[in-house]
């Protein structure tokens, strides 16, 4: 019988697709469809779900007119679609359509729509945008976005099984940094990149957003969480992109994800999503919190 992954390095799934000279997303669906008892092609529909999901939150999330029950949040997706559409932004069609997205999926989470936790609620916008995007770019299948969403389960699961994905015990580092590293690894797998490239871009992602802390004003997941869903997935993009140049981590990406941890054990839990430190303690986030609540503390 093969031996199953524990999923508690990046660097051993790496040699295992190298070994049996595939993807990653392959040998993760053929492992994780025999430990689960299943097979490959009822494991392959489950995703292609997660994948409809996707692509209806962002659509979702582009009403001009929709608003967070909170009322502090909506509408800016749209708004970075028209500037992208009216050629008014700054950095391209591609890193503007991918923020588009990673703001409409936050804005559906933040409007209690259906998003899929990738691998939280809080981190919702950032693979499906990622992929999402590079696909209408170059025409990339379903099939292949359906993979790729295996690497990025892959490199999710090593995350959570060596550190964590909770903003509560991590930081946000835990939540937009595990799923900037997921998606970067996933958008080096569907062009073409590989195994190895995959795993530096998971270890260059994961490094730009060491230190980033969970501070949501008025305790919700609005702000600042929807705009660093923006930001990181331009993380992603930059990872991948230099990943795909054959650019290494000088760090290993499972020393990385364990250096992620030591850090966010070492947070304050002020800025651990208890809305107790940064952002949420400002004067106007104080203010935001009474205008929701009526009260603050």
């Amino acid at each position: 019988m093969r031996k199953m992954f524990k999923y508690d390095s990046i660097a051993d799934l790496v040699a295992a697709a190298k070994q049996s000279n595939e993807p990653l997303s392959k040998i993760v669906l053929r492992e994780q469809a025999e430990a689960a008892e299943t097979t490959e092609d009822a494991l392959y529909a489950a995703m292609a779900k997660s994948l409809a999901v996707m692509r209806e939150s962002v659509q979702e999330g582009l009403d001009p007119d929709k608003r967070s029950a909170s009322g502090l949040t909506g509408g800016d997706a749209f708004k970075m679609m028209r500037a992208v559409e009216e050629n008014r932004n700054i950095c391209g069609k591609i890193f503007g359509t991918a923020m588009t997205k990673a703001l409409a999926v936050s804005q559906t989470n933040a409007c209690m729509g259906k998003i899929v936790a990738a691998p939280t609620a809080g981190s919702c916008g950032i693979l499906p945008s990622a992929l999402l995007t590079i696909a209408e770019s170059r025409n990339i299948s379903d099939h292949d976005l359906v993979m790729a969403l295996f690497t990025a389960s892959a490199v999710g699961m090593v995350i959570a099984n060596n550190a964590s994905i909770a903003g509560a015990q991590g930081g946000c580092q835990a939540e937009c940094g595990a799923a900037s590293a997921m998606a970067a690894a996933a958008l080096v797998e569907v062009c073409g990149g590989t195994p190895d490239m995959c795993e530096h871009a998971c270890a260059i992602a994961l490094k730009n957003i060491l230190g980033l802390v969970c501070d949501p004003v008025a305790g919700l997941v609005e702000i600042p969480c929807i705009k660093r869903n923006a930001a990181g997935v331009a993380n992603a993009f930059v990872a991948a992109e230099l990943a795909l140049a054959g650019i290494e981590s000088a760090i290993p990406a499972d020393e990385v994800i364990i250096a992620m941890k030591k850090i966010g054990d070492a947070m304050s839990s002020t800025l651990k999503e208890t809305a107790e430190g940064g952002l949420a303690v400002t004067p106007t986030g104080k203010k935001l919190c009474e205008k929701v609540f009526g009260c603050c503390q």
